[in-house]
Protein backbone atom coordinates (compact mmCIF):
# COMPACT_ATOMS: atom_id res chain seq x y z
CA UNK A 1 0.00 0.00 0.00
CA UNK A 2 1.42 3.24 -0.89
CA UNK A 3 1.80 6.04 1.56
CA UNK A 4 -1.17 8.12 0.29
CA UNK A 5 -3.27 5.14 0.21
CA UNK A 6 -3.01 4.85 4.07
CA UNK A 7 -3.63 8.28 4.97
CA UNK A 8 -7.60 8.87 5.59
CA UNK A 9 -8.79 11.72 3.92
CA UNK A 10 -11.68 12.84 6.40
CA UNK A 11 -8.32 13.08 8.57
CA UNK A 12 -6.15 15.11 6.56
CA UNK A 13 -5.83 18.77 4.69
CA UNK A 14 -4.53 19.64 1.86
CA UNK A 15 -1.59 22.20 2.25
CA UNK A 16 2.04 23.20 1.17
CA UNK A 17 5.14 21.86 2.69
CA UNK A 18 5.70 25.27 3.93
CA UNK A 19 2.37 25.35 5.88
CA UNK A 20 3.32 21.57 6.88
CA UNK A 21 6.62 22.61 8.39
CA UNK A 22 5.08 25.63 10.39
CA UNK A 23 2.06 23.44 11.61
CA UNK A 24 4.63 21.28 13.21
CA UNK A 25 6.24 23.69 14.57
CA UNK A 26 3.10 25.37 15.96
CA UNK A 27 2.35 21.74 17.24
CA UNK A 28 5.31 20.96 19.25
CA UNK A 29 5.70 24.41 20.92
CA UNK A 30 2.00 24.15 22.51
CA UNK A 31 3.33 20.43 23.48
CA UNK A 32 6.32 21.59 24.99
CA UNK A 33 7.18 25.13 26.49
CA UNK A 34 10.83 23.97 26.08
CA UNK A 35 10.40 24.35 22.54
CA UNK A 36 11.29 27.28 21.06
CA UNK A 37 12.68 28.32 18.20
CA UNK A 38 16.01 30.47 17.61
CA UNK A 39 18.10 31.46 13.77
CA UNK A 40 18.51 34.36 11.73
CA UNK A 41 15.45 36.49 10.55
CA UNK A 42 13.12 33.88 12.10
CA UNK A 43 11.53 36.23 14.55
CA UNK A 44 9.80 40.01 12.90
CA UNK A 45 10.99 38.74 9.61
CA UNK A 46 9.18 35.52 9.27
CA UNK A 47 11.87 33.78 8.04
CA UNK A 48 14.22 34.21 5.16
CA UNK A 49 11.86 31.44 3.13
CA UNK A 50 8.69 32.66 5.18
CA UNK A 51 8.55 28.91 7.22
CA UNK A 52 8.22 30.33 10.82
CA UNK A 53 5.71 33.04 9.20
CA UNK A 54 3.67 34.41 12.24
CA UNK A 55 5.50 32.47 15.05
CA UNK A 56 6.82 35.17 16.29
CA UNK A 57 3.29 37.13 17.00
CA UNK A 58 2.30 33.69 18.94
CA UNK A 59 4.53 32.86 21.00
CA UNK A 60 6.37 36.17 21.64
CA UNK A 61 10.37 37.12 21.31
CA UNK A 62 10.89 34.31 24.07
CA UNK A 63 10.52 31.49 22.16
CA UNK A 64 11.07 33.16 18.29
CA UNK A 65 14.76 34.16 18.87
CA UNK A 66 16.04 35.87 16.34
CA UNK A 67 20.15 35.74 16.36
CA UNK A 68 22.71 37.77 14.85
CA UNK A 69 24.83 36.53 11.88
CA UNK A 70 26.77 34.26 13.73
CA UNK A 71 26.25 30.78 12.75
CA UNK A 72 28.74 29.29 14.68
CA UNK A 73 27.48 31.20 18.44
CA UNK A 74 23.49 30.11 17.75
CA UNK A 75 24.61 26.55 17.03
CA UNK A 76 26.98 26.10 20.20
CA UNK A 77 24.28 28.04 21.92
CA UNK A 78 21.80 25.27 21.26
CA UNK A 79 24.02 22.35 21.76
CA UNK A 80 24.64 23.99 25.54
CA UNK A 81 20.80 24.76 25.96
CA UNK A 82 19.94 21.03 24.48
CA UNK A 83 22.63 19.32 27.08
CA UNK A 84 20.79 21.27 29.99
CA UNK A 85 16.94 20.23 28.77
CA UNK A 86 15.45 22.47 26.72
CA UNK A 87 14.38 21.32 23.18
CA UNK A 88 15.75 24.28 20.68
CA UNK A 89 15.08 24.18 17.15
CA UNK A 90 17.72 26.27 14.84
CA UNK A 91 17.20 27.53 11.14
CA UNK A 92 20.16 27.33 9.71
CA UNK A 93 19.66 30.16 6.86
CA UNK A 94 21.10 27.83 4.22
CA UNK A 95 22.59 24.82 4.29
CA UNK A 96 26.38 26.21 2.72
CA UNK A 97 26.71 28.24 6.17
CA UNK A 98 26.93 24.79 7.84
CA UNK A 99 30.69 25.51 7.63
CA UNK A 100 30.45 28.23 9.74
CA UNK A 101 29.54 26.09 12.72
CA UNK A 102 31.06 22.35 11.94
CA UNK A 103 33.27 22.63 15.26
CA UNK A 104 30.11 22.61 17.39
CA UNK A 105 27.74 20.05 14.49
CA UNK A 106 30.83 17.97 14.33
CA UNK A 107 33.08 17.65 17.58
CA UNK A 108 29.77 18.59 20.37
CA UNK A 109 26.13 18.49 19.31
CA UNK A 110 27.75 14.77 17.42
CA UNK A 111 29.54 13.47 20.72
CA UNK A 112 28.80 15.22 23.80
CA UNK A 113 26.29 12.45 24.67
CA UNK A 114 28.84 9.76 23.89
CA UNK A 115 31.50 11.60 25.59
CA UNK A 116 29.94 11.76 28.45
CA UNK A 117 29.01 8.22 28.54
CA UNK A 118 25.27 9.13 28.04
CA UNK A 119 24.51 10.92 31.13
CA UNK A 120 23.34 13.77 28.82
CA UNK A 121 20.93 14.19 25.60
CA UNK A 122 21.09 15.99 23.08
CA UNK A 123 17.74 17.64 21.94
CA UNK A 124 18.69 19.75 19.13
CA UNK A 125 16.83 19.95 15.89
CA UNK A 126 18.19 22.17 13.40
CA UNK A 127 16.43 23.13 10.38
CA UNK A 128 17.96 24.25 6.99
CA UNK A 129 17.08 24.66 2.89
CA UNK A 130 19.35 23.36 0.28
CA UNK A 131 19.38 23.03 -3.52
CA UNK A 132 19.69 24.61 -6.42
CA UNK A 133 16.28 26.41 -8.71
CA UNK A 134 16.25 29.86 -7.32
CA UNK A 135 19.40 31.60 -8.93
CA UNK A 136 20.98 32.25 -5.42
CA UNK A 137 24.10 31.19 -7.30
CA UNK A 138 27.18 28.85 -5.39
CA UNK A 139 27.25 30.21 -1.33
CA UNK A 140 22.96 29.93 -1.05
CA UNK A 141 22.38 26.47 -3.11
CA UNK A 142 24.19 23.91 -1.93
CA UNK A 143 23.31 20.34 -0.82
CA UNK A 144 25.48 19.05 1.81
CA UNK A 145 23.15 16.20 3.71
CA UNK A 146 25.29 13.33 2.76
CA UNK A 147 28.08 15.16 5.41
CA UNK A 148 25.52 15.29 8.33
CA UNK A 149 24.69 11.46 7.52
CA UNK A 150 28.17 10.85 7.73
CA UNK A 151 29.16 11.91 11.20
CA UNK A 152 28.38 9.37 14.14
CA UNK A 153 25.71 11.00 16.75
CA UNK A 154 23.97 12.73 14.52
CA UNK A 155 20.53 12.22 12.24
CA UNK A 156 19.43 13.60 9.29
CA UNK A 157 16.06 13.37 6.95
CA UNK A 158 14.92 15.20 4.03
CA UNK A 159 11.50 15.28 3.17
CA UNK A 160 9.97 15.11 -0.30
CA UNK A 161 6.10 15.49 0.80
CA UNK A 162 4.31 17.72 2.93
CA UNK A 163 2.98 15.14 4.88
CA UNK A 164 6.73 13.47 5.58
CA UNK A 165 7.77 17.44 6.61
CA UNK A 166 5.18 17.79 9.03
CA UNK A 167 5.63 14.21 10.37
CA UNK A 168 9.83 14.48 10.44
CA UNK A 169 9.79 17.64 11.74
CA UNK A 170 7.66 16.09 14.71
CA UNK A 171 10.01 13.45 15.24
CA UNK A 172 13.17 15.33 15.08
CA UNK A 173 11.87 17.59 17.79
CA UNK A 174 10.69 14.60 19.93
CA UNK A 175 13.85 12.79 19.65
CA UNK A 176 16.61 13.12 22.05
CA UNK A 177 19.19 12.94 19.73
CA UNK A 178 20.46 15.71 16.98
CA UNK A 179 18.50 15.93 14.47
CA UNK A 180 18.95 17.95 11.00
CA UNK A 181 16.18 18.38 9.22
CA UNK A 182 17.17 18.95 5.30
CA UNK A 183 14.17 20.92 3.25
CA UNK A 184 14.71 21.67 -0.51
CA UNK A 185 13.70 25.35 -0.92
CA UNK A 186 11.93 24.43 -4.29
CA UNK A 187 9.13 22.76 -2.75
CA UNK A 188 8.10 24.65 -0.36
CA UNK A 189 4.63 25.55 -2.31
CA UNK A 190 4.42 21.94 -3.38
CA UNK A 191 0.87 20.56 -2.11
CA UNK A 192 0.24 17.51 0.11
CA UNK A 193 -2.47 16.06 2.26
CA UNK A 194 -1.30 15.87 6.24
CA UNK A 195 -2.75 14.44 8.69
CA UNK A 196 -4.61 16.64 11.26
CA UNK A 197 -3.76 14.66 14.06
CA UNK A 198 -1.21 16.20 16.25
CA UNK A 199 0.23 13.21 17.66
CA UNK A 200 1.04 12.45 14.15
CA UNK A 201 4.56 11.72 13.80
CA UNK A 202 6.70 9.68 10.49
CA UNK A 203 9.32 7.41 12.13
CA UNK A 204 12.80 8.35 11.81
CA UNK A 205 14.77 6.09 9.80
CA UNK A 206 12.11 4.89 7.82
CA UNK A 207 10.99 5.46 3.91
CA UNK A 208 7.66 5.25 2.12
CA UNK A 209 6.88 3.68 -0.99
CA UNK A 210 4.88 6.40 -2.64
CA UNK A 211 4.08 4.71 -5.70
CA UNK A 212 3.95 0.89 -5.85
CA UNK A 213 5.36 -1.12 -9.17
CA UNK A 214 7.12 -4.46 -10.55
CA UNK A 215 9.40 -3.01 -13.06
CA UNK A 216 12.28 -0.79 -11.75
CA UNK A 217 12.52 0.89 -7.86
CA UNK A 218 13.05 4.25 -8.02
CA UNK A 219 14.67 5.75 -4.33
CA UNK A 220 14.30 9.79 -4.23
CA UNK A 221 14.51 12.31 -2.02
CA UNK A 222 12.93 15.64 -2.07
CA UNK A 223 12.66 17.49 -4.85
CA UNK A 224 13.19 14.56 -7.03
CA UNK A 225 10.63 12.61 -5.28
CA UNK A 226 7.88 14.75 -7.10
CA UNK A 227 9.56 14.63 -10.57
CA UNK A 228 10.36 10.62 -10.39
CA UNK A 229 6.37 10.01 -9.83
CA UNK A 230 5.77 12.71 -12.48
CA UNK A 231 7.72 10.12 -14.49
CA UNK A 232 6.21 7.04 -13.19
CA UNK A 233 2.51 8.34 -14.04
CA UNK A 234 3.65 9.13 -17.65
CA UNK A 235 5.34 5.18 -17.94
CA UNK A 236 2.11 3.78 -17.01
CA UNK A 237 1.24 0.71 -19.53
CA UNK A 238 4.85 1.09 -20.27
CA UNK A 239 7.32 0.64 -17.39
CA UNK A 240 5.87 -0.30 -13.90
CA UNK A 241 8.02 2.34 -11.86
CA UNK A 242 7.90 2.22 -7.66
CA UNK A 243 9.25 5.08 -5.83
CA UNK A 244 10.50 5.36 -2.58
CA UNK A 245 11.04 8.58 -0.75
CA UNK A 246 13.77 7.49 1.22
CA UNK A 247 12.86 10.35 4.05
CA UNK A 248 15.30 9.58 6.15
CA UNK A 249 19.03 9.47 5.25
CA UNK A 250 20.65 8.49 8.29
CA UNK A 251 19.51 6.33 9.78
CA UNK A 252 18.61 4.87 6.31
CA UNK A 253 15.77 2.29 5.54
CA UNK A 254 17.43 -0.24 4.17
CA UNK A 255 15.02 -3.10 4.20
CA UNK A 256 12.46 -1.18 2.92
CA UNK A 257 14.64 -0.29 -0.14
CA UNK A 258 16.20 -3.85 -0.46
CA UNK A 259 12.55 -5.25 -0.30
CA UNK A 260 11.29 -3.36 -3.37
CA UNK A 261 14.56 -4.04 -4.99
CA UNK A 262 14.54 -7.85 -4.77
CA UNK A 263 10.83 -7.55 -6.07
CA UNK A 264 11.85 -5.31 -9.39
CA UNK A 265 15.56 -6.57 -9.91
CA UNK A 266 16.66 -2.39 -10.75
CA UNK A 267 17.54 0.28 -8.68
CA UNK A 268 17.19 4.22 -9.91
CA UNK A 269 18.77 6.47 -6.79
CA UNK A 270 17.96 10.29 -7.36
CA UNK A 271 19.16 12.88 -5.45
CA UNK A 272 20.03 16.36 -5.85
CA UNK A 273 23.26 16.01 -4.49
CA UNK A 274 26.97 15.51 -6.17
CA UNK A 275 27.02 12.30 -7.43
CA UNK A 276 30.67 11.19 -5.96
CA UNK A 277 30.40 9.92 -2.09
CA UNK A 278 27.24 10.73 -1.66
CA UNK A 279 23.95 9.11 -1.54
CA UNK A 280 23.46 8.08 -4.23
CA UNK A 281 26.72 5.68 -3.11
CA UNK A 282 25.32 4.68 0.08
CA UNK A 283 22.19 3.46 -1.27
CA UNK A 284 24.36 1.20 -4.04
CA UNK A 285 26.47 -0.18 -1.30
CA UNK A 286 23.70 -1.73 0.96
CA UNK A 287 21.89 -3.11 -2.07
CA UNK A 288 24.64 -4.44 -3.93
CA UNK A 289 25.36 -6.00 0.27
CA UNK A 290 22.10 -7.52 0.30
CA UNK A 291 20.41 -7.94 -2.93
CA UNK A 292 23.17 -8.08 -5.37
CA UNK A 293 21.67 -11.26 -6.85
CA UNK A 294 18.57 -10.12 -7.34
CA UNK A 295 19.85 -7.04 -9.53
CA UNK A 296 18.99 -7.73 -13.40
CA UNK A 297 21.11 -4.89 -14.48
CA UNK A 298 23.38 -2.09 -13.21
CA UNK A 299 22.60 0.38 -10.60
CA UNK A 300 21.85 3.94 -12.08
CA UNK A 301 22.67 7.36 -10.63
CA UNK A 302 20.80 10.58 -10.79
CA UNK A 303 22.34 13.91 -9.38
CA UNK A 304 24.48 16.41 -9.95
CA UNK A 305 27.66 16.82 -10.91
CA UNK A 306 31.21 16.98 -9.00
CA UNK A 307 30.63 20.93 -9.26
CA UNK A 308 29.16 24.20 -7.72
CA UNK A 309 25.80 25.75 -8.46
CA UNK A 310 26.08 28.57 -11.52
CA UNK A 311 24.26 31.66 -11.15
CA UNK A 312 23.61 31.99 -14.78
CA UNK A 313 19.45 30.22 -14.78
CA UNK A 314 20.32 28.32 -18.05
CA UNK A 315 23.73 26.67 -16.41
CA UNK A 316 21.82 26.06 -13.16
CA UNK A 317 19.39 24.10 -15.10
CA UNK A 318 22.20 22.33 -16.83
CA UNK A 319 23.60 21.40 -13.55
CA UNK A 320 20.43 20.65 -11.82
CA UNK A 321 19.10 16.64 -11.95
CA UNK A 322 15.32 16.68 -13.06
CA UNK A 323 12.48 13.95 -13.98
CA UNK A 324 14.00 13.67 -17.58
CA UNK A 325 17.23 12.24 -15.66
CA UNK A 326 15.56 9.85 -14.11
CA UNK A 327 13.17 8.58 -16.88
CA UNK A 328 16.83 8.27 -18.71
CA UNK A 329 17.99 6.10 -16.20
CA UNK A 330 15.17 4.13 -16.08
CA UNK A 331 14.94 3.52 -19.65
CA UNK A 332 18.66 2.64 -19.24
CA UNK A 333 18.14 -0.70 -17.38
CA UNK A 334 14.71 -1.67 -18.36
Amino acid sequence: MTAQAQLDPEQTETMTVREAIRQALREEMERDEDVYIMGEDVGLFGGVLEVTGDLFEEFGEERVRDTPIAEAGFMGAATGAAATGTRPVVELMFSDFMGVSMEQIMNQMAKMRYMFGGKTEMPVTVRTTEGGGMGAASQHSGTVHAWIAHFPGLKAVAPGTAASAKGLTKAAIRSDDPVFVFENKMIYEQQGAVPTDEDFTVPIGEASVEQEGDDVTVVATQRLVGESLDVAEGMTGDIDVEVIDARSLYPLDTDTIVESVEKTGRLVVADESPLSYGIHAEVAARVQEEAFFSLDAPIQRVGTPDTHMPFSPPLEQEVLPDGDEVQNAIERIT
